[in-house]
């Protein structure tokens, strides 16, 4: 179905982006094959995470200031995608009226950390349509939906950001409450369709991930393990999740934070390193089979830490244990390869390594 909607648009069947390279991080799966000739979902019966049957490319549409964020948009083939309500999923299949999946990102200019948790709405061709939060393989968060346009020509879209509603540390603390909007200006013409194009990968259904683009506007990376701020204790899996505790103690607190020790939990992707956001997770930090805390820990963004959950703790001791339990999965649209991913999640254990 994919793949006649790229004929109907009149796109090139050999890979090719615009503004984009089919290049990534190493240890990621190589995607090869240079003709297609389908793209039926390899999801059939699968769960967790798994190499996409295909990688399409993308048109650069703009970026713009809108307030406090930078916004950039993009376009490429309609395609599936599956929401997410609960543990529940819902394919939503191209309907004959689309022309386009438009995708979003917005982020933070000083740091280039994506901000995932905001409303985000896009008017465009004289509908108005909040788009969905939505995780892939190639992009990371994003948010984005199928759409269309009509004839070819110049469009202009209208992009509204909402104001965070999570948690906000640091130099975070004061930005991004207020809601702001910018116009971006596009042209969707054969020329643009034929910059997108669509490759089969042959590996498709194996365990693995293709690799994220590269891009000239930030993904929604995770810090690296190293990279994260304070002391890291230890990390743990959960649903193909990965999630990575550190402690920040004294001065390192961020500010905005009322404890003297904060244990935050930084939740990505296997492969990529892609932040998981919009989980409820709790925890249990125990000390010779005595709770030191149990609760919440609340979804935060920090320009240090990123995209992370966090809970002000009395402190870590080596030997400590940390259970968590996501209660509830990333409340975000997946694409293929994705779908099945971060549903089936149980309790875990961390044992921390302390201070």
């Amino acid at each position: 179905m994919r793949r006649r909607q790229f004929l109907h648009l009149g796109v090139a069947s050999t890979l090719g982006l615009a503004g984009c390279l089919n290049q990534g991080t190493e240890g990621d799966a190589t995607t090869t094959s240079s003709q297609a000739t389908t793209t039926t979902p390899a999801s059939d019966g699968r769960r967790g995470v798994y190499i996409q049957s295909f990688v399409e490319g993308m048109y650069m549409a703009g970026m713009a200031d809108a307030g406090p964020y930078k916004v950039g948009l993009m376009y490429t083939v309609p395609h599936e995608f599956w929401n997410v309500n609960g543990t529940s999923l819902q394919k939503t299949a191209i309907d004959e009226a689309d022309s386009v999946h438009v995708m979003a990102t917005v982020w933070d200019p000083e740091t280039g950390i994506v901000l995932p948790e905001s409303s985000l709405s896009v008017e465009l061709a004289g509908r108005e349509e909040v788009i969905y939060p939505m995780l892939s393989q190639r992009m990371g968060f994003h948010y984005g939906d199928n759409m269309p346009l009509g004839e070819d020509g110049s469009y202009t879209a209208t992009v509204s950001v909402g104001g965070l509603n999570i948690e906000r540390t640091g130099a975070f603390a004061e930005k991004f409450a207020d809601p702001a909007s910018v116009d971006i200006d596009f042209e969707f013409t054969k020329d643009t369709r034929e910059q997108i194009s669509i490759t089969e990968i042959e590996e498709a259904g194996n365990p693995g991930s293709v690799k994220p683009m590269e891009m000239m506007l930030p993904l929604g990376f995770a810090p690296e393990r190293d990279a994260l701020p304070g002391t890291v204790l230890g990390d743990g899996n959960s649903g193909n999740a990965v999630f990575v505790a550190t402690l920040l103690a004294g001065d390192e607190v961020p500010a905005g934070i009322d404890a003297e020790n904060y244990l935050a939990v930084s939740a990505r992707t296997p492969y990529n390193r892609f932040v998981l956001p919009a989980m409820a997770l709790g925890g249990t930090l125990s000390r010779d089979g005595e709770e030191i805390y149990s609760g919440t820990f609340e979804r935060t963004l920090d320009p240090d830490l990123n995209y992370h959950y966090g809970a002000g703790v009395s402190g870590v001791e080596s030997g400590d244990t940390l259970t968590l339990t996501v209660e509830t999965p990333p409340q975000v649209a997946r694409h293929e390869g994705y779908e099945t991913a971060f549903l089936d999640t149980e309790p875990f254990e961390i044992a921390l390594s302390g201070q």
